[in-house]
């Protein structure tokens, strides 16, 4: 099994760059997309043999979220029941057979850090949610996290320490979930691999350079970590601002 995940900043914009092709290419099991933009009824790629499930914002051309899937699931949930979190669609959970899949689109603390303790909050509220979910079957987080957790995730730490993103507080809420029961799959398979990321700024040739920050994540409950194969950057694929990301199964 292969799932993808991907910020595409725009799933209408992406189509016109390269979405079609690469999902066709990945064959993905299952696909997960963030920053949606867009409602259902404008979503125009309906893949044959895969399901769509989609929480949009309720501000029009912000934020939400959306998953294709060959395999039905058992459930599905919309949010995690907070109001302000759930009116910018920024989660859906499928249950599987075997686990659930929580598609996650984690606010972004702006560059003045005015939405900090909005973020804490939500990390806050996050992990009970999945730490509830975790009673029943093991977890898999995938998304854009907006969160570089250690230096070797992103190009020029020193000067990045404090601005969003890279803020000790948001940081420590990564640490608090990886040491709650949770395993970041990518430095599980590559945990000294530099220059590894997802996202880069449209600002200088960033992406260009290779100037950029691993934000993208899949996680999941320790118990789960057997039925990982590996975790994939797929760092050549443009359309967005971020690059997709791969989860394969055993």
């Amino acid at each position: 099994m292969q799932i993808i995940s991907w910020n595409v900043a725009g799933i209408r914009a992406c189509l016109k760059k390269g979405f079609i092709d690469f999902f066709n290419e990945s064959k993905a099991d299952i696909f997960c997309v963030q920053e949606v933009k867009a409602l259902k009824e404008q979503i125009e790629f309906l893949p044959e043999g895969y399901e769509l499930y989609i929480f949009p914002a309720i501000r029009k051309g912000y934020s939400g979220t959306l998953i294709y899937t060959k395999i039905k699931p058992l459930s599905v949930n919309y949010g995690i029941g907070v109001k302000e979190f759930d009116d910018e669609g920024r989660n859906i959970t499928l249950e599987f057979e075997k686990f659930y899949l929580v598609n996650c689109y984690v606010p972004n603390v702006k560059r003045s850090l005015e939405r900090l303790d909005s973020r804490m909050h939500y990390e806050e509220l996050f992990q009970a949610y999945i730490k509830k979910l975790e009673k029943k079957k093991p977890v898999i987080i995938c998304g854009d996290l907006n969160v570089a957790h250690e230096e070797i995730d992103i190009k020029n730490a020193k000067a990045n320490i404090g601005n969003a993103g890279f803020t000790y507080e948001e940081r420590t809420k990564m640490t608090e979930l990886l040491n709650n029961g949770f395993i970041d799959t990518f430095r599980y398979f590559y945990p000294d691999r530099s220059e590894a990321y997802t996202w880069w700024s449209y600002i200088n040739h960033a992406r260009e350079r290779n100037i950029g920050w691993r934000i993208d994540y899949f996680i999941v409950s320790e118990s789960f970590i057997n039925q990982v194969k590996d975790s994939i950057i797929y760092k050549d694929i443009l359309g967005s601002d971020h690059c997709p990301i791969g989860l394969m199964l055993k």
